[in-house]
């Protein structure tokens, strides 16, 4: 029975990050005259890659390394590692699953979605005009924590799973990735960020 409970505490902070990630942070405790460094793999030693600046605010953290002390993030168009020590994350919004206002992107051909959830969307692609639609609130899926539903317009849905994404082009690291059926009947695949309200 031991066993069973140290392997629980063990995983238990997978579980958690599993309902968090993506989340929005602050960097804070850095020195005015100092940057947060970002490196390549999460520890002090790995080379450095980036910074970010002692006062930036709104840093997306999309994955946790499994000791939980570093946060996977971008800056410009890279993705590196950072200390959590350095970062103080967002309150949360108990009416929102995942983050208020999600950016969705993706190639072949480049679009992009626009939601506020609760509100209204935006989605334009290469050679459509641009459309602005309502938006509902995401509907997390029964069973699994981390597949969630949004109805777009009168017909669109987007469907948004909490997992790491690529978006083909770039270094950047993404904690969404988006499946999203428009009005027309054409399936956009890509990638999600959550940005600051």
């Amino acid at each position: 029975m031991i066993r069973v409970w140290v392997i629980l505490l063990i995983l238990w902070p997978g579980v958690i990050w599993a309902f968090t990630l993506p989340e929005l942070h602050d960097v804070t405790g850095v020195a005015p005259n100092d940057v947060l460094n970002v490196r390549a793999a999460p520890n002090a030693l790995s080379e450095k890659v980036s910074e970010l600046a002692h006062d930036v605010a709104n840093v997306e953290v999309v994955d946790r390394s499994p000791d939980g002390k570093w946060g996977l993030v971008n800056s410009g168009e890279a993705s590196g590692w950072v200390s959590l020590r350095y970062l103080a994350p967002h309150a949360e919004n108990p009416d929102f699953s995942i983050g208020r206002k999600l950016t969705c992107s993706g190639t072949e051909p480049l679009w992009s979605l626009e939601i506020e959830q609760g509100k209204q969307a935006r989605f334009d692609g290469l050679g459509l005009q641009a459309v602005s639609m309502t938006a509902d609130v995401m509907q997390q899926a029964r069973g699994r924590i981390d597949r969630f539903s949004l109805t777009v317009g009168l017909s669109g849905v987007a469907m948004v799973r909490a997992q790491q994404c690529s978006d083909g082009m770039s270094e950047r690291a993404y904690g969404l990735d988006v499946d999203y059926l428009h009005h027309d009947g054409v399936l956009y695949s890509g990638c999600c960020s959550v940005i600051a309200h």
